[in-house]
């Protein structure tokens, strides 16, 4: 292999795993057995190898470190500033990720001290930027709900029309007219009715629907 005589910088990725639990919108962090930064909260994520892609190197430390895998991953942004990483010089490419919270079993990795869901407006203090990049994820992520059914991925396989409203409302941070949340979700023909129901208390049961297929449409303006 040719050697250049230039200083190279190393690259990392790490990963920002949103779930929705108790109604809270919560992220996956890892709690750093190693120095920098012993015994602090960070998000999951560590180096690439030198003969790995970018998104292998994030499916592979989220599942080494959190045990959760086969989730939807997508890249977010770059981070590069020269002093995040008192090791070395590090550049991190951040992603961000969705998973439904009763289908995947976090257990932490033998680089991560623990593995912990924690809701996006109380969390502990984070290692490096780490804070930034939640920061930029949930950003992200609020402003794809407008161009995209994104959201749905945080859902199980059968929902009631409720459950995806709650899911918008708790990521946008804002109450969503119901008729009109309805009107919009249902004309984009992404949600297939099923023949079953869901009661809700005292209310009349709810239909129960699933995605039909992958979208990319205007959503809420």
């Amino acid at each position: 292999m040719y050697h250049y005589a230039q200083p190279h910088p190393a690259v990392t990725t790490d990963v920002v795993l949103f779930t929705i639990r108790a109604g809270r919108l919560e992220l996956l962090l890892v709690r750093r057995r190693h120095e920098p930064f012993a015994g602090c909260w960070a998000l999951p994520g560590g180096f690439l190898d030198i003969d790995e892609d970018l998104d292998t190197c994030a499916a592979r430390e989220l599942e080494e470190e959190t045990g959760v895998r086969g989730v939807y991953l997508e890249q977010l942004y770059t981070f590069g500033a020269p002093e995040r990483d008192p090791r070395e010089r590090v550049i991190a490419v951040a992603y961000y990720g969705l998973a439904p919270a009763d289908t995947i079993e976090v257990q932490a990795g033998s680089d991560a001290g623990a593995a912990a869901w924690f809701a996006r407006d109380a969390l502990p203090g984070l290692a490096f930027d780490h804070a930034r990049i939640v920061e930029l994820a949930h950003r992200r992520l609020a402003a794809k709900l407008s161009y995209s059914t994104i959201a749905l991925q945080l859902l199980p396989r059968e929902f009631t029309l409720s459950r995806v409203q709650a899911v918008y409302e708790v990521i946008l941070g804002r109450p969503l007219d119901k008729r009109n949340f309805r009107r919009q979700l249902l004309a984009l023909g992404c949600l297939q009715e099923t023949d079953e129901h869901q009661r809700d208390g005292n209310h009349r049961p709810a239909r129960l629907y699933r995605v039909r297929a992958p979208q990319t449409v205007a959503f809420f303006k």
